[in-house]
Protein backbone atom coordinates (compact mmCIF):
# COMPACT_ATOMS: atom_id res chain seq x y z
CA UNK A 1 0.00 0.00 0.00
CA UNK A 2 1.13 3.22 -0.88
CA UNK A 3 1.33 6.44 1.01
CA UNK A 4 0.50 10.04 -0.09
CA UNK A 5 -0.38 13.09 1.91
CA UNK A 6 -2.52 16.02 1.57
CA UNK A 7 -3.08 18.99 3.52
CA UNK A 8 -6.30 21.39 4.12
CA UNK A 9 -8.05 23.35 6.60
CA UNK A 10 -10.58 21.39 7.79
CA UNK A 11 -11.39 17.37 7.36
CA UNK A 12 -14.84 16.53 7.98
CA UNK A 13 -14.72 12.21 8.76
CA UNK A 14 -18.81 11.71 7.52
CA UNK A 15 -21.37 13.05 5.21
CA UNK A 16 -24.48 12.80 7.38
CA UNK A 17 -26.12 16.31 7.87
CA UNK A 18 -23.64 17.12 10.53
CA UNK A 19 -21.05 16.15 8.24
CA UNK A 20 -22.41 17.97 5.16
CA UNK A 21 -23.55 21.07 6.88
CA UNK A 22 -19.71 21.41 8.87
CA UNK A 23 -18.55 20.69 5.31
CA UNK A 24 -20.19 23.34 3.25
CA UNK A 25 -19.96 25.96 6.07
CA UNK A 26 -16.01 25.63 6.59
CA UNK A 27 -15.72 25.94 3.03
CA UNK A 28 -18.29 29.16 2.21
CA UNK A 29 -16.14 30.50 4.97
CA UNK A 30 -12.81 30.16 2.60
CA UNK A 31 -11.48 27.27 4.31
CA UNK A 32 -9.94 24.17 2.27
CA UNK A 33 -12.26 21.39 3.54
CA UNK A 34 -12.14 17.76 2.51
CA UNK A 35 -14.88 15.62 3.70
CA UNK A 36 -14.47 11.96 3.59
CA UNK A 37 -17.33 9.25 3.34
CA UNK A 38 -16.21 5.61 4.02
CA UNK A 39 -19.21 4.24 1.38
CA UNK A 40 -19.84 4.89 -2.18
CA UNK A 41 -22.74 7.78 -1.54
CA UNK A 42 -23.47 10.95 0.75
CA UNK A 43 -26.13 11.19 3.12
CA UNK A 44 -25.60 8.59 5.96
CA UNK A 45 -28.46 7.79 7.93
CA UNK A 46 -30.06 11.53 7.53
CA UNK A 47 -31.26 10.41 4.06
CA UNK A 48 -33.35 7.84 5.58
CA UNK A 49 -35.08 10.59 7.55
CA UNK A 50 -37.78 13.10 7.30
CA UNK A 51 -35.06 15.84 7.85
CA UNK A 52 -36.83 17.65 10.73
CA UNK A 53 -35.08 20.14 12.81
CA UNK A 54 -35.85 20.84 16.21
CA UNK A 55 -34.93 24.85 15.93
CA UNK A 56 -36.89 26.83 18.14
CA UNK A 57 -36.93 30.60 17.13
CA UNK A 58 -35.68 29.97 13.73
CA UNK A 59 -36.93 32.11 10.87
CA UNK A 60 -39.30 29.43 9.43
CA UNK A 61 -40.66 29.39 13.38
CA UNK A 62 -41.37 33.23 13.07
CA UNK A 63 -42.34 33.74 9.55
CA UNK A 64 -45.25 30.83 10.33
CA UNK A 65 -46.85 33.68 13.26
CA UNK A 66 -45.18 31.97 16.22
CA UNK A 67 -43.62 34.99 18.40
CA UNK A 68 -40.00 35.17 19.41
CA UNK A 69 -40.51 34.55 23.08
CA UNK A 70 -41.53 31.30 22.06
CA UNK A 71 -37.14 30.98 21.81
CA UNK A 72 -37.12 31.65 25.98
CA UNK A 73 -40.24 29.39 26.78
CA UNK A 74 -37.86 26.43 24.60
CA UNK A 75 -35.51 26.67 26.70
CA UNK A 76 -37.68 26.31 29.57
CA UNK A 77 -38.75 23.30 27.87
CA UNK A 78 -35.07 22.03 27.37
CA UNK A 79 -34.69 22.45 30.44
CA UNK A 80 -37.30 20.69 32.11
CA UNK A 81 -37.15 18.30 29.63
CA UNK A 82 -33.04 16.84 29.97
CA UNK A 83 -33.08 17.80 33.60
CA UNK A 84 -29.26 17.46 33.53
CA UNK A 85 -27.64 20.68 34.69
CA UNK A 86 -24.15 19.44 33.26
CA UNK A 87 -25.84 19.59 29.82
CA UNK A 88 -26.90 23.54 30.28
CA UNK A 89 -24.34 25.12 28.40
CA UNK A 90 -25.05 22.62 25.35
CA UNK A 91 -28.48 23.14 25.41
CA UNK A 92 -28.06 27.30 25.23
CA UNK A 93 -25.30 26.34 22.71
CA UNK A 94 -27.91 24.52 20.89
CA UNK A 95 -30.47 27.04 21.21
CA UNK A 96 -28.55 29.90 19.90
CA UNK A 97 -27.15 28.22 17.07
CA UNK A 98 -30.36 27.05 15.63
CA UNK A 99 -31.61 30.01 14.08
CA UNK A 100 -28.30 31.26 13.54
CA UNK A 101 -27.65 28.27 11.07
CA UNK A 102 -30.71 28.41 9.53
CA UNK A 103 -30.47 32.28 8.93
CA UNK A 104 -27.39 31.81 7.19
CA UNK A 105 -28.12 28.48 5.17
CA UNK A 106 -31.40 30.44 3.32
CA UNK A 107 -29.04 33.20 2.02
CA UNK A 108 -28.40 30.55 -0.13
CA UNK A 109 -30.44 29.77 -2.65
CA UNK A 110 -29.75 25.90 -3.62
CA UNK A 111 -31.18 25.94 0.69
CA UNK A 112 -34.03 28.18 0.01
CA UNK A 113 -36.51 28.44 2.30
CA UNK A 114 -37.50 26.07 5.59
CA UNK A 115 -40.83 25.63 6.54
CA UNK A 116 -42.32 25.07 9.85
CA UNK A 117 -44.71 22.37 10.36
CA UNK A 118 -46.99 22.07 13.45
CA UNK A 119 -45.33 18.76 14.95
CA UNK A 120 -46.02 19.05 18.78
CA UNK A 121 -43.83 18.84 21.48
CA UNK A 122 -43.45 15.42 22.69
CA UNK A 123 -43.35 16.10 26.62
CA UNK A 124 -46.98 18.11 26.47
CA UNK A 125 -46.95 18.28 30.48
CA UNK A 126 -43.81 20.14 31.18
CA UNK A 127 -43.22 23.63 30.66
CA UNK A 128 -42.97 25.61 27.88
CA UNK A 129 -44.00 22.73 25.78
CA UNK A 130 -45.89 23.97 22.89
CA UNK A 131 -48.97 22.10 20.57
CA UNK A 132 -47.42 23.85 17.21
CA UNK A 133 -43.77 22.41 17.82
CA UNK A 134 -40.60 24.04 16.67
CA UNK A 135 -39.81 22.03 14.07
CA UNK A 136 -39.09 23.21 10.55
CA UNK A 137 -37.76 21.34 7.22
CA UNK A 138 -36.14 21.49 3.64
CA UNK A 139 -38.15 22.03 0.42
CA UNK A 140 -37.76 19.04 -1.98
CA UNK A 141 -35.52 19.22 -4.53
CA UNK A 142 -36.01 17.82 -8.14
CA UNK A 143 -33.30 15.23 -9.41
CA UNK A 144 -33.55 17.46 -12.99
CA UNK A 145 -32.03 20.46 -10.62
CA UNK A 146 -29.58 18.45 -8.78
CA UNK A 147 -28.25 16.68 -12.50
CA UNK A 148 -25.35 14.23 -12.37
CA UNK A 149 -24.82 15.23 -8.31
CA UNK A 150 -28.23 12.96 -7.71
CA UNK A 151 -26.75 9.92 -8.33
CA UNK A 152 -24.36 10.77 -5.25
CA UNK A 153 -27.08 11.37 -2.72
CA UNK A 154 -27.67 7.83 -0.81
CA UNK A 155 -30.97 6.57 -1.02
CA UNK A 156 -34.21 5.87 1.29
CA UNK A 157 -33.56 3.02 3.64
CA UNK A 158 -36.90 1.47 1.46
CA UNK A 159 -35.33 1.66 -1.60
CA UNK A 160 -32.02 0.42 0.19
CA UNK A 161 -33.92 -2.62 1.85
CA UNK A 162 -37.13 -3.65 -0.25
CA UNK A 163 -36.06 -1.80 -3.50
CA UNK A 164 -38.80 0.77 -3.66
CA UNK A 165 -38.62 3.00 -6.86
CA UNK A 166 -37.59 6.62 -5.99
CA UNK A 167 -39.29 9.75 -7.43
CA UNK A 168 -38.13 12.23 -9.79
CA UNK A 169 -38.20 14.31 -6.72
CA UNK A 170 -36.46 14.69 -3.44
CA UNK A 171 -37.80 14.81 -0.23
CA UNK A 172 -36.70 14.76 3.72
CA UNK A 173 -33.38 14.36 4.09
CA UNK A 174 -32.47 13.07 0.72
CA UNK A 175 -33.45 16.76 -0.08
CA UNK A 176 -31.70 18.38 2.40
CA UNK A 177 -27.96 16.29 1.93
CA UNK A 178 -29.02 17.01 -2.30
CA UNK A 179 -29.27 20.85 -1.44
CA UNK A 180 -25.88 20.59 1.03
CA UNK A 181 -23.75 18.79 -1.58
CA UNK A 182 -24.51 21.36 -4.43
CA UNK A 183 -24.15 24.40 -2.01
CA UNK A 184 -20.99 22.37 -0.41
CA UNK A 185 -19.19 21.90 -3.83
CA UNK A 186 -20.35 25.77 -5.38
CA UNK A 187 -18.14 26.98 -2.76
CA UNK A 188 -15.24 26.32 -4.71
CA UNK A 189 -13.34 25.48 -1.57
CA UNK A 190 -14.49 21.96 -1.26
CA UNK A 191 -13.58 18.19 -1.93
CA UNK A 192 -15.77 15.10 -1.41
CA UNK A 193 -13.96 11.84 -1.49
CA UNK A 194 -16.12 8.56 -0.99
CA UNK A 195 -15.18 4.79 -0.53
CA UNK A 196 -12.48 6.68 2.01
CA UNK A 197 -12.17 5.35 5.61
CA UNK A 198 -10.86 6.91 8.48
CA UNK A 199 -7.78 4.71 10.10
CA UNK A 200 -6.42 6.81 12.25
CA UNK A 201 -6.40 10.31 13.99
CA UNK A 202 -3.02 12.03 13.71
CA UNK A 203 -1.63 13.33 16.84
CA UNK A 204 1.19 16.13 17.69
CA UNK A 205 1.95 17.44 21.04
CA UNK A 206 -0.93 16.39 22.15
CA UNK A 207 -3.16 18.09 19.04
CA UNK A 208 -5.22 16.49 16.40
CA UNK A 209 -3.68 17.60 12.99
CA UNK A 210 -4.92 14.93 10.58
CA UNK A 211 -6.41 11.87 9.63
CA UNK A 212 -5.12 8.69 7.95
CA UNK A 213 -7.49 6.90 5.81
CA UNK A 214 -7.65 4.20 3.43
CA UNK A 215 -8.78 4.55 0.14
CA UNK A 216 -8.62 1.92 -2.77
CA UNK A 217 -6.10 -0.35 -1.06
CA UNK A 218 -4.33 2.89 -0.35
CA UNK A 219 -3.46 4.82 3.17
CA UNK A 220 -3.53 8.39 2.37
CA UNK A 221 -2.79 10.63 4.97
CA UNK A 222 -4.47 14.07 5.24
CA UNK A 223 -3.32 17.06 7.46
CA UNK A 224 -5.55 19.45 8.81
CA UNK A 225 -4.06 22.74 9.31
CA UNK A 226 -7.20 24.25 11.42
CA UNK A 227 -9.54 20.99 12.52
CA UNK A 228 -10.87 17.92 12.01
CA UNK A 229 -14.31 17.48 12.50
CA UNK A 230 -16.22 13.88 13.40
CA UNK A 231 -19.64 13.93 12.10
CA UNK A 232 -19.85 9.63 11.14
CA UNK A 233 -22.58 8.75 13.23
CA UNK A 234 -22.60 6.04 15.89
CA UNK A 235 -22.41 2.74 16.60
CA UNK A 236 -25.43 1.01 15.62
CA UNK A 237 -24.11 -1.51 14.01
CA UNK A 238 -21.45 -2.69 15.91
CA UNK A 239 -22.55 -5.79 17.96
CA UNK A 240 -18.97 -5.74 20.27
CA UNK A 241 -19.77 -2.08 21.49
CA UNK A 242 -23.61 -2.20 21.84
CA UNK A 243 -22.50 -5.21 24.46
CA UNK A 244 -19.66 -3.66 26.30
CA UNK A 245 -21.31 -0.66 26.67
CA UNK A 246 -24.92 -2.15 27.45
CA UNK A 247 -26.93 -0.55 24.52
CA UNK A 248 -29.43 -3.24 24.04
CA UNK A 249 -30.22 -5.10 22.13
CA UNK A 250 -27.03 -6.07 21.89
CA UNK A 251 -26.75 -6.53 17.99
CA UNK A 252 -27.28 -3.72 15.17
CA UNK A 253 -29.46 -5.65 13.19
CA UNK A 254 -32.28 -4.14 14.39
CA UNK A 255 -31.17 -0.54 14.14
CA UNK A 256 -32.25 2.07 11.34
CA UNK A 257 -29.14 3.60 11.02
CA UNK A 258 -27.08 3.10 8.06
CA UNK A 259 -25.14 -0.11 7.83
CA UNK A 260 -21.74 1.30 7.86
CA UNK A 261 -21.96 2.96 11.14
CA UNK A 262 -20.09 0.88 13.22
CA UNK A 263 -18.30 3.81 15.28
CA UNK A 264 -14.84 4.02 13.40
CA UNK A 265 -14.80 7.76 14.31
CA UNK A 266 -15.64 7.12 17.68
CA UNK A 267 -13.39 4.77 18.23
CA UNK A 268 -10.37 6.87 16.85
CA UNK A 269 -11.46 10.01 19.23
CA UNK A 270 -11.74 7.39 22.29
CA UNK A 271 -7.65 6.37 21.08
CA UNK A 272 -6.43 9.85 21.27
CA UNK A 273 -7.88 10.19 24.54
CA UNK A 274 -11.27 11.65 24.25
CA UNK A 275 -13.95 10.65 26.81
CA UNK A 276 -17.38 9.26 26.16
CA UNK A 277 -20.98 9.78 27.72
CA UNK A 278 -24.28 8.02 27.19
CA UNK A 279 -23.25 5.00 26.05
CA UNK A 280 -26.02 2.51 27.25
CA UNK A 281 -28.58 5.02 25.37
CA UNK A 282 -29.60 5.50 21.56
CA UNK A 283 -32.85 7.05 19.83
CA UNK A 284 -34.95 4.13 20.37
CA UNK A 285 -37.62 3.54 18.65
CA UNK A 286 -40.11 0.51 17.69
CA UNK A 287 -39.57 -1.30 14.70
CA UNK A 288 -42.15 -3.31 12.63
CA UNK A 289 -40.66 -6.65 11.68
CA UNK A 290 -40.95 -6.93 7.73
CA UNK A 291 -41.50 -10.27 5.50
CA UNK A 292 -37.40 -10.54 5.76
CA UNK A 293 -36.96 -10.60 9.48
CA UNK A 294 -35.46 -7.03 10.11
CA UNK A 295 -37.79 -3.83 11.62
CA UNK A 296 -38.87 -0.81 10.13
CA UNK A 297 -39.39 2.22 11.84
CA UNK A 298 -42.77 2.80 13.29
CA UNK A 299 -43.67 6.72 14.46
CA UNK A 300 -46.70 5.68 16.07
CA UNK A 301 -50.05 3.60 16.46
CA UNK A 302 -53.07 5.16 16.58
CA UNK A 303 -55.12 2.00 16.61
CA UNK A 304 -54.80 -1.62 18.64
CA UNK A 305 -52.89 -2.57 21.35
CA UNK A 306 -49.07 -3.85 22.15
CA UNK A 307 -48.47 -7.20 24.62
CA UNK A 308 -45.27 -8.39 25.91
CA UNK A 309 -44.48 -11.83 26.05
CA UNK A 310 -47.20 -12.40 29.48
CA UNK A 311 -50.20 -10.26 26.97
CA UNK A 312 -50.36 -7.76 28.87
CA UNK A 313 -50.50 -4.14 27.54
CA UNK A 314 -47.82 -2.06 28.72
CA UNK A 315 -47.19 1.42 27.41
CA UNK A 316 -49.18 4.03 25.38
CA UNK A 317 -48.87 2.67 21.71
CA UNK A 318 -49.67 6.57 20.48
CA UNK A 319 -46.57 8.00 22.31
CA UNK A 320 -43.69 9.88 20.72
CA UNK A 321 -41.60 6.88 19.37
CA UNK A 322 -38.71 7.24 21.54
CA UNK A 323 -41.42 6.86 24.34
CA UNK A 324 -42.73 4.20 22.92
CA UNK A 325 -38.99 2.63 22.52
CA UNK A 326 -37.82 3.36 25.90
CA UNK A 327 -40.97 1.50 27.26
CA UNK A 328 -40.18 -1.81 25.39
CA UNK A 329 -36.56 -1.49 26.49
CA UNK A 330 -37.02 -0.62 29.57
CA UNK A 331 -39.30 -3.56 29.73
CA UNK A 332 -37.28 -5.75 28.50
CA UNK A 333 -34.69 -4.50 30.92
CA UNK A 334 -35.93 -4.10 34.33
CA UNK A 335 -38.18 -6.77 34.41
CA UNK A 336 -38.61 -10.07 34.34
CA UNK A 337 -41.03 -10.06 31.24
CA UNK A 338 -39.99 -10.69 27.86
CA UNK A 339 -40.92 -7.68 25.50
CA UNK A 340 -38.84 -9.04 23.16
CA UNK A 341 -40.70 -9.34 20.73
CA UNK A 342 -43.84 -7.21 21.91
CA UNK A 343 -46.84 -7.86 19.36
CA UNK A 344 -49.27 -5.05 18.19
CA UNK A 345 -52.63 -6.85 18.48
CA UNK A 346 -55.46 -4.87 16.16
CA UNK A 347 -58.60 -6.02 14.44
CA UNK A 348 -60.32 -6.68 10.75
CA UNK A 349 -61.65 -3.24 11.52
CA UNK A 350 -58.48 -1.71 11.67
CA UNK A 351 -57.06 -3.33 8.74
CA UNK A 352 -60.13 -1.93 6.40
CA UNK A 353 -59.51 1.34 7.67
CA UNK A 354 -55.51 1.80 7.90
CA UNK A 355 -54.16 -0.92 5.37
CA UNK A 356 -51.10 -2.61 6.47
CA UNK A 357 -47.05 -2.88 5.53
CA UNK A 358 -47.46 0.80 3.66
CA UNK A 359 -50.09 -0.23 1.79
CA UNK A 360 -53.87 1.29 1.12
CA UNK A 361 -57.03 -0.61 2.35
CA UNK A 362 -58.13 -1.83 -0.84
CA UNK A 363 -54.06 -3.65 -1.35
CA UNK A 364 -54.36 -7.06 -0.02
CA UNK A 365 -51.98 -7.96 2.42
CA UNK A 366 -48.89 -10.36 0.71
CA UNK A 367 -48.56 -13.86 1.50
CA UNK A 368 -45.10 -13.16 1.88
CA UNK A 369 -46.57 -11.50 5.89
CA UNK A 370 -48.13 -14.59 6.83
CA UNK A 371 -45.30 -17.00 5.38
CA UNK A 372 -42.86 -15.40 7.42
CA UNK A 373 -44.07 -15.40 10.32
CA UNK A 374 -43.93 -11.36 10.71
CA UNK A 375 -47.95 -11.12 10.59
CA UNK A 376 -50.25 -13.51 12.52
CA UNK A 377 -53.65 -13.92 12.03
CA UNK A 378 -56.46 -15.59 13.58
CA UNK A 379 -60.49 -16.16 13.61
CA UNK A 380 -60.41 -15.73 17.60
CA UNK A 381 -58.20 -14.24 20.35
CA UNK A 382 -58.07 -17.48 21.89
CA UNK A 383 -56.40 -18.82 18.54
CA UNK A 384 -54.19 -15.50 18.12
CA UNK A 385 -52.66 -16.12 21.41
CA UNK A 386 -51.57 -19.11 21.22
CA UNK A 387 -50.20 -18.57 17.55
CA UNK A 388 -47.69 -15.51 19.93
CA UNK A 389 -47.79 -17.91 22.41
CA UNK A 390 -49.10 -15.47 25.04
CA UNK A 391 -51.47 -16.62 27.67
CA UNK A 392 -55.12 -16.24 25.92
CA UNK A 393 -56.86 -15.59 29.41
CA UNK A 394 -54.03 -12.53 29.80
CA UNK A 395 -54.86 -11.17 26.32
CA UNK A 396 -58.08 -11.21 26.39
CA UNK A 397 -58.30 -9.40 29.45
CA UNK A 398 -55.92 -6.69 28.29
CA UNK A 399 -58.48 -6.51 24.76
CA UNK A 400 -61.52 -6.51 27.07
CA UNK A 401 -60.15 -3.91 29.29
CA UNK A 402 -59.07 -1.60 26.29
CA UNK A 403 -62.14 -1.95 25.11
CA UNK A 404 -63.94 -0.73 28.10
CA UNK A 405 -62.70 2.26 27.79
CA UNK A 406 -64.33 3.48 24.59
CA UNK A 407 -67.37 4.77 25.69
CA UNK A 408 -66.00 6.84 28.53
CA UNK A 409 -63.22 7.96 26.01
CA UNK A 410 -60.45 7.65 29.02
CA UNK A 411 -57.77 5.36 28.49
CA UNK A 412 -57.42 4.61 32.20
CA UNK A 413 -54.03 3.16 32.62
CA UNK A 414 -51.83 4.45 29.86
CA UNK A 415 -53.53 8.12 28.64
CA UNK A 416 -53.70 7.53 25.32
CA UNK A 417 -55.19 10.33 23.03
CA UNK A 418 -54.83 13.10 26.04
CA UNK A 419 -51.46 14.88 24.28
CA UNK A 420 -51.23 17.28 21.34
CA UNK A 421 -48.73 14.65 19.73
CA UNK A 422 -51.27 11.42 20.21
CA UNK A 423 -54.05 13.66 18.93
CA UNK A 424 -52.09 14.76 15.85
CA UNK A 425 -51.85 11.07 15.11
CA UNK A 426 -55.49 10.72 14.62
CA UNK A 427 -55.10 12.25 11.16
CA UNK A 428 -51.65 10.14 10.25
CA UNK A 429 -51.67 6.44 9.15
CA UNK A 430 -48.87 5.30 11.60
CA UNK A 431 -47.23 2.28 9.65
CA UNK A 432 -44.83 2.27 8.24
CA UNK A 433 -43.96 5.86 6.75
CA UNK A 434 -43.26 4.51 2.85
CA UNK A 435 -42.89 6.64 0.07
CA UNK A 436 -46.49 5.71 -1.22
CA UNK A 437 -48.27 5.60 1.38
CA UNK A 438 -49.74 9.11 1.20
CA UNK A 439 -53.67 8.61 2.18
CA UNK A 440 -54.97 9.73 5.09
CA UNK A 441 -57.93 7.65 6.36
CA UNK A 442 -60.03 9.59 9.62
CA UNK A 443 -60.42 7.32 12.50
CA UNK A 444 -64.53 6.83 12.73
CA UNK A 445 -64.64 7.40 16.38
CA UNK A 446 -66.74 5.13 18.67
CA UNK A 447 -66.56 7.25 21.71
CA UNK A 448 -65.39 10.93 22.80
CA UNK A 449 -61.80 9.70 21.89
CA UNK A 450 -60.81 8.94 18.64
CA UNK A 451 -58.29 6.82 19.31
CA UNK A 452 -59.71 4.67 21.90
CA UNK A 453 -61.39 2.12 19.11
CA UNK A 454 -62.54 -1.05 20.47
CA UNK A 455 -60.91 -4.34 19.29
CA UNK A 456 -63.49 -6.74 18.66
CA UNK A 457 -63.90 -7.41 14.51
CA UNK A 458 -62.43 -10.64 13.63
CA UNK A 459 -60.47 -12.05 12.15
CA UNK A 460 -57.14 -10.80 14.82
CA UNK A 461 -54.39 -10.00 13.56
CA UNK A 462 -50.89 -9.59 15.93
CA UNK A 463 -47.42 -7.49 14.08
CA UNK A 464 -44.51 -8.07 15.28
CA UNK A 465 -42.23 -5.61 17.13
CA UNK A 466 -38.86 -5.30 17.96
CA UNK A 467 -36.55 -2.61 19.56
CA UNK A 468 -35.22 -0.58 17.14
CA UNK A 469 -33.48 2.55 16.67
CA UNK A 470 -32.38 5.74 14.53
CA UNK A 471 -28.79 5.98 15.78
CA UNK A 472 -27.05 5.29 19.08
CA UNK A 473 -27.14 8.53 21.57
CA UNK A 474 -23.42 8.22 23.26
CA UNK A 475 -20.40 9.38 21.78
CA UNK A 476 -17.76 11.64 22.25
CA UNK A 477 -18.00 14.32 24.93
CA UNK A 478 -17.82 17.76 23.95
CA UNK A 479 -18.00 21.60 24.96
CA UNK A 480 -20.61 23.85 23.38
CA UNK A 481 -18.31 24.81 20.80
CA UNK A 482 -18.17 20.86 19.78
CA UNK A 483 -14.87 20.79 21.05
CA UNK A 484 -13.86 17.22 22.04
CA UNK A 485 -12.84 16.58 26.20
CA UNK A 486 -10.62 14.43 27.24
CA UNK A 487 -11.27 12.65 30.81
CA UNK A 488 -9.92 15.84 32.31
CA UNK A 489 -12.21 17.71 30.56
CA UNK A 490 -9.98 19.13 28.62
CA UNK A 491 -10.16 20.38 24.98
CA UNK A 492 -8.18 18.06 22.92
CA UNK A 493 -6.70 20.52 20.22
CA UNK A 494 -7.71 20.66 16.81
CA UNK A 495 -10.64 17.62 17.13
CA UNK A 496 -14.32 18.41 17.38
CA UNK A 497 -17.19 16.12 17.41
CA UNK A 498 -21.28 16.37 16.38
CA UNK A 499 -24.24 14.22 15.61
CA UNK A 500 -24.25 10.58 17.01
CA UNK A 501 -20.08 10.94 17.10
CA UNK A 502 -20.97 13.09 19.90
CA UNK A 503 -22.94 12.77 23.39
CA UNK A 504 -26.25 14.08 22.58
CA UNK A 505 -26.92 17.15 24.20
CA UNK A 506 -30.61 16.01 24.80
CA UNK A 507 -29.07 13.48 27.19
CA UNK A 508 -31.60 10.21 27.94
CA UNK A 509 -34.58 11.63 26.33
CA UNK A 510 -35.68 13.29 22.84
CA UNK A 511 -37.49 16.41 23.28
CA UNK A 512 -39.22 16.96 19.76
CA UNK A 513 -39.00 15.69 16.30
CA UNK A 514 -35.84 16.82 14.63
CA UNK A 515 -33.65 17.05 17.92
CA UNK A 516 -31.12 14.56 16.18
CA UNK A 517 -30.37 16.30 12.60
CA UNK A 518 -31.34 19.50 14.40
CA UNK A 519 -28.09 18.83 16.86
CA UNK A 520 -25.84 17.48 14.37
CA UNK A 521 -26.42 20.62 12.15
CA UNK A 522 -26.51 22.98 15.04
CA UNK A 523 -22.82 21.73 16.45
CA UNK A 524 -21.43 21.64 13.60
CA UNK A 525 -21.96 25.16 13.30
CA UNK A 526 -20.46 25.88 16.68
CA UNK A 527 -17.36 23.57 15.49
CA UNK A 528 -16.74 25.85 12.84
CA UNK A 529 -17.31 28.80 14.03
CA UNK A 530 -14.71 27.64 16.53
CA UNK A 531 -12.29 26.36 13.52
CA UNK A 532 -12.42 29.82 11.75
CA UNK A 533 -12.78 32.34 14.73
CA UNK A 534 -10.14 34.66 14.18
CA UNK A 535 -9.70 33.64 10.66
CA UNK A 536 -9.95 36.56 8.44
CA UNK A 537 -12.48 34.58 6.16
CA UNK A 538 -14.45 33.92 9.09
CA UNK A 539 -18.18 34.64 8.48
CA UNK A 540 -17.49 36.05 4.95
CA UNK A 541 -19.47 33.72 2.06
CA UNK A 542 -17.06 33.44 -1.15
CA UNK A 543 -18.43 33.48 -4.28
CA UNK A 544 -18.70 30.38 -6.63
CA UNK A 545 -16.92 28.36 -7.93
CA UNK A 546 -15.16 25.02 -8.70
CA UNK A 547 -14.78 21.83 -6.65
CA UNK A 548 -14.46 17.82 -6.80
CA UNK A 549 -15.48 15.02 -5.89
CA UNK A 550 -13.91 11.53 -6.11
CA UNK A 551 -15.70 8.63 -6.33
CA UNK A 552 -12.68 5.65 -6.72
Amino acid sequence: MSVNEETFDVVVVGSGGGGMIGGYLAAARGLRTLIIEKTDQVGGTTSYSGAGLWFPGSSPVTRAGIEESDRQAAREYLRAVVDDASREDLQDAYLTAGPALIGELEKNPWFGEFTHMPVPDYFASLPGATPHGRTVFPSPISVAELGDKADLVRRSIYTERYGHTEDDTLVGGRAFIARALAAFLDTGNGEIRVNTALRQLITENGRVVGVEAERAGDIVTVRAERGVLLAAGGFEHNAELRAKYGAIPSTGDWSDGVDSNVGDALLAGIAVGADTDLMDEAWYVPGVVQPDGKPVFNHASRGGIWVNAEGKRFTNETAPYDQAGHAIRNGERDTDVSHTPTYWVFDHKQLSRDGFGGKSPESPIADEWFESGALKKADTLEELASLIDVPSAELIASVQTFNGYVTGGVDEEFRRGETPWDQMCQFIVGYPALPEQNFIVPIEAEGPNPLIVSIDSPPYYAATLLLSDIGTKGGLKTDSTARVLNAEGEPIGGLYATGNTMAAMSGKVYPGAGTPIGSALAFAYQAVSDIARGDSAAGELVESGSATTETD
